[in-house]
């Protein structure tokens, strides 16, 4: 047998990770340390567990987090208002799986952003597309995406993925085009996968914000009922920050 030759067809057959496993073994001289069985479910599993790294590493880049966040570091201090076991049970991701959205309202500074990108960074971890955007940039690349006609591909692009994060909602007032396109947003992905939504607006006013009564209506009624809801109180963590430094 040429180890060689084996080596290069592992890697000609984008076996990479059990290539350089079994080229490790022949110069260690490991090769009969194991019976062929067991040799072969190691290079097997090795191959396995670096695409699977290789897999979520993409995912995390793709997801465009604006902060590296970690459901095992969020904080239930008493008065941020957030239940730990309500939010270790949307930790598992079951939400996603149930097609449920999470809406996380309170001031500026409290962490929203933080547990939306934790619930997103887990997601990752176990293996599911995620996408975490500004609201308002979103609405407006997608307004310049009707211009050069690529709007459609563009919604099927955001419907795709299994949890869409659509932070600081409501910021900006929506006129016309980001109404139109917030609602198709929703409506792709009502029943059909998960979105979380960060805002500092109580959902009481986002009828307002939203405008259009009809359009309101519908959005509203697609995010705002099959959701869980987490109002944040507190100080801003910002503020311990800046503290501290």
């Amino acid at each position: 047998m040429n180890n060689n030759q084996t080596v290069e067809k592992l890697k000609g057959m984008r076996l990479s990770a059990m290539a350089e496993l079994h080229l490790q073994h022949v110069k260690n001289n490991r090769l009969n340390e194991v019976s062929p069985d067991e040799y072969l479910a190691i290079l097997a599993d090795h191959e396995w567990e670096d695409r699977q790294n290789k897999k979520i590493t993409r995912l995390l880049d793709q997801a465009g987090f604006r902060q590296k966040a970690s459901t095992a570091e969020v904080s239930f201090a008493g008065a941020r208002n957030l239940d730990k076991n309500m939010f270790n049970r949307l930790s598992t991701l079951d939400f996603i799986d149930r097609k449920e959205n999470i809406i996380l309202t309170g001031a500026s500074g409290v962490g929203k952003s933080y547990l939306a990108q934790a619930l997103g960074h887990q997601a990752c971890l176990m293996g599911k597309k995620v996408l975490y955007t500004n609201t308002a940039r979103l609405l407006a690349k997608l307004k310049l995406s009707k211009v050069d006609g690529t709007y459609i591909r563009e919604l099927k692009k955001l419907s795709s993925v299994e949890l869409l994060i659509l932070d600081d909602f409501g910021l900006q007032a929506f006129d016309t085009h980001a109404r139109e396109a917030l609602m198709d947003i929703i409506d792709d992905r009502f029943n059909q996968v998960a979105t979380i939504v960060s805002s500092q607006i109580p959902v009481s006013a986002w009828y307002d914000i939203i405008g259009e009564g009809t359009i309101a209506d519908a959005i509203l009624d697609r995010l705002v009922n099959s959701s869980h809801r987490i109002d944040l109180k507190g100080e801003s963590l910002r503020k311990g920050i800046l503290k501290n430094e």
